[in-house]
């Protein structure tokens, strides 16, 4: 198992060297959404109106964090159970999106979405929030105010720890 530092601006050039185990720190931009924000984001979809966000080469952050403490860019922001954004992520994976974050093992029909497109699925470690915390420089609400921790945010991330899930193959930690 090989370790890398990546940078999400260029993730869809290094997705093919990441395999199943593969440890990572992540920089760059991501996107938080938990299944809320997912289910607004296809009603978006479904309606033909522009999205939050550019879902091309995009990496999206199962997650929802707590508020912000004084002086810190965000609260704890620890994964969520990938699983339950199964029914929305072939159709993003389809529609651009080059990764995910969560935590947790992924249906069949995620992991072919992601072999399909040629993408990947990290996996963080769940209740360390407050360590990946640590890992966000910036943090700016830009979607779905009313949902609270759920909003979209647009996260700046530096160093982020994690490890390959489900790579571009189709190989995954959870067959190990």
């Amino acid at each position: 198992m090989a370790e890398y530092n990546v940078n999400l601006g260029e993730i869809r050039e290094r997705i093919p060297e990441l395999k199943a185990g593969d440890t990572v720190r992540l920089s760059g931009t991501v996107y938080t959404s938990r299944d809320a924000a997912h289910k607004k984001i296809f009603q978006l979809l479904d309606s033909g109106e522009e999205l939050p966000y550019e879902l091309k080469d995009a990496c999206i952050y199962f997650a929802g964090p707590t508020p912000t403490p004084e002086g810190m860019a965000i609260g704890s922001c620890g994964p969520t159970t990938s699983g339950r954004m199964d029914p929305y992520s072939p159709r993003l994976l389809d529609l651009g999106l080059a990764a995910m974050i969560g935590k947790g093992e992924r249906s069949e029909e995620v992991r072919k979405a992601i072999v399909r497109n040629g993408a990947v699925y990290f996996c963080a470690v769940g209740g360390a929030g407050a360590l990946y915390s640590k890992c966000i420089v910036k943090c700016e609400e830009i979607a779905f105010f009313e949902l609270g921790c759920e909003s979209v945010k647009r996260l700046e991330i530096k160093d982020f720890p994690v490890y390959v899930g489900i790579d571009c193959e189709g190989n995954s930690i959870y067959d190990i």
